[in-house]
């Protein structure tokens, strides 16, 4: 990790990076952490939204050789996009909002391939939770192949407020999961629509599923009980490719 340079620790490099503008993807924080500096790593937190976590020592240790005075951060590869921004762009473009929303993604190799995916099938962005989801490091950009590099990244506070927004900003949500009723092809994935993909062990979050406007279910035949989420985030994206390019 520190071959890339994403990682800083210490006190003050941390506060640095936070001033500078850094994108922070993760912040760990020593428990019972104490010092003259915390005061105002806190404020820089609060005031840039960092999200952050702490952990034991032992965590640190793990991570850091050096002293790494009870604090650990991740810089992102990425910059992070304010989705009003992007929305409002892809409006003044004249074309139609398509996003991936990941639920819990928490494997990077799952988040980058299907960031790949993403960028293949043209949408305009993916939407992750800030807390429980895979981290934007360098091993999932180059997982990615790159197009975490190219496709825009919104970091969600609250994934049911994002959802709310969406839809009140004219998108339509559809959910994959094997509680859906209809196939994913017999779905309408055209005009401004946002997918959402669960994590592999619980699926789509029963609160966010309630908010979709459609749940779609993949048919499989064999006795495999679910597919990779990559895989099924690659087929329901290309079916919306598929259905956009007819209709237009």
């Amino acid at each position: 990790m520190t071959k890339d340079n994403t990682l800083i620790y210490g006190m003050r490099p941390v506060i640095e990076a936070i001033s500078a503008g850094k994108e922070i993807d993760r912040l760990m924080l020593q428990q019972g952490l104490k010092g003259e500096l915390l005061p105002e790593l806190r404020k820089l937190i609060n005031e840039f939204n960092i999200p952050f976590q702490y952990v034991p020592v032992e965590k640190l240790n793990r991570l850091v050789k050096g002293n790494h005075q009870g604090v650990v951060c991740f810089v992102s590869p990425i910059i992070f996009q304010p989705l009003e921004n992007l929305l409002l762009s892809i409006y003044e473009m004249g074309e139609t909002p398509f996003f991936i929303i990941l639920d819990r993604i928490t494997d990077v190799r799952n988040l980058g391939a299907i960031a790949r995916s993403a960028e293949c099938a043209g949408a305009h962005g993916l939407i992750i939770p800030e807390k429980g989801s895979a981290p934007v490091n360098a091993d999932a950009v180059k997982t990615s192949a790159g197009a975490l590099a190219n496709i825009p990244v919104h970091r969600s506070p609250n994934l049911k407020n994002t959802i709310d927004y969406l839809k009140s900003s004219g998108l339509s949500i559809v959910a994959a999961s094997e509680k859906g009723k209809t196939p994913y092809y017999g779905a309408s994935l055209t005009g401004p629509v946002a997918l959402i993909m669960g994590s592999e062990e619980d699926g789509v979050s029963p609160e966010y599923l309630k908010k979709c406007d459609q749940v779609v279910n993949i048919p499989m035949k064999g006795s495999t009980g679910s597919l990779n989420v990559s895989v099924a985030a690659g087929i329901l994206l290309f079916e919306a490719l598929r259905q956009q390019t007819t209709a237009g």
